[in-house]
């Protein structure tokens, strides 16, 4: 697992891992947790990892949990406005009262969109201590936990450190519907660039698009169908791009993934039935260095415009991308 000092390399988890482990690390937690997510939900495959929430706050631990609102949407399984009260609705604040009963501090981000794409909080990251699970997809409710996907998991204090001040400032700033502007904060010699929500502004799309134009090959992987200057410049060299086709998707995802098909041209390769919810790019470039940015950012135009939160890493190291590479070979490619 690339152990040195204490520290642990940026390793790749599927997501039964990934909740296994750090349900396991948060069972040990002395100071403090700070977990947000798009969708959190309370159910067979991530009850674990909420009572493990509980037990923390219960004997000390700080806990901090902040996730959207849409969460109400996706448990339905359908679109309906997020004001709606619903079964899963009730069942979901339910989930919430229990967690501040037990002393977790709770924030439900993204109210007062009537449009479930528009302001959402779409950052995954997990930090316990000095361990810090990131740079995936995975949202913590049982369908998070059987896509085709994966978290980082990294044992690094700076980082740990800085995560959790970001943590406050985006939770807070989100509450006050106060954007920001994108940023970036070095991690070693890696990027780990945070998408602020402000309409139209997302480094991470920005820097997708800039390593696209100097590659002379790229694998993308999305859940959907590349889109804007992006998928423009996909189009100027070999590729290969996997995104879910429309029959693996839901009423609405599947409305995104024709769309995008239709206005950028783009085709996928994917053939598996197990939906693709795993958000990289891999860049070759002529000198036969690489580079890869993996995080919760689906490379599409439409949630820039949105103004989504967002967050990715941009790396350069071989240990990270050799792990991406066994990803799409074990998980992606047919």
């Amino acid at each position: 697992m690339g152990h040195s000092a204490g520290k642990i390399r940026p390793t790749l988890l599927s997501p039964p891992e990934y909740i296994a482990d750090a349900t396991r690390v948060i069972t040990q937690a002395k100071r403090h947790v700070y977990f947000m997510c798009l969708i959190v939900a309370d159910q067979n495959r991530t009850g674990g990892f909420i009572d493990a929430l509980i037990a923390a706050a219960r004997r000390g631990v700080k806990v901090d949990v902040a996730a959207d609102v849409f969460t109400y949407g996706e448990l339905a399984g359908r679109f309906i406005p997020l004001f709606r009260r619903t079964r899963r609705r009730c069942r979901s604040n339910r989930m919430a009262r229990e967690l501040t009963e037990a002393g977790v501090r709770f924030t439900w981000l993204g109210k007062g969109y009537w449009f479930p794409y528009r302001g959402r909080t779409h950052i995954k990251f997990c930090i316990v201590d000095d361990v810090v699970y990131s740079f995936g997809g995975v949202n913590l409710y049982d369908k998070g936990a059987t896509n085709a996907d994966y978290m980082f998991k990294v044992k690094d204090i700076p980082l740990a450190k800085r995560l959790a001040r970001e943590y406050k400032r985006l939770r807070a700033s989100k509450l006050k519907r106060h954007d920001d502007k994108s940023y970036a904060i070095r991690f070693k010699k890696n990027r780990v660039l945070i998408d602020g929500g402000i309409v139209g502004d997302s480094i991470i799309y920005r820097h997708a698009c800039t390593l696209a134009a100097k590659a002379k090959r790229i694998v993308l992987v999305s859940q959907y169908c590349p889109t804007g200057r992006l998928g423009r410049l996909l189009k100027k060299v070999p590729h290969e791009l996997y995104f879910n086709p429309p029959s693996n998707a839901s009423f609405l995802n599947r409305l995104l993934i024709r769309f995008g098909m239709l206005i950028s041209g783009h085709r996928t390769l994917y053939r598996k039935k197990r939906y693709l919810h795993a958000k990289c790019m891999i860049f070759y470039f002529d000198d036969g260095k690489r580079a890869a940015i993996t995080g919760s950012h689906n490379f599409v135009w439409g949630g820039v415009r949105l103004g989504t939160r967002e967050i990715a890493l941009q790396t350069k190291d071989p240990y990270v991308i050799d792990q991406l590479e066994d990803f799409c070979d074990t998980y992606v490619r047919s």
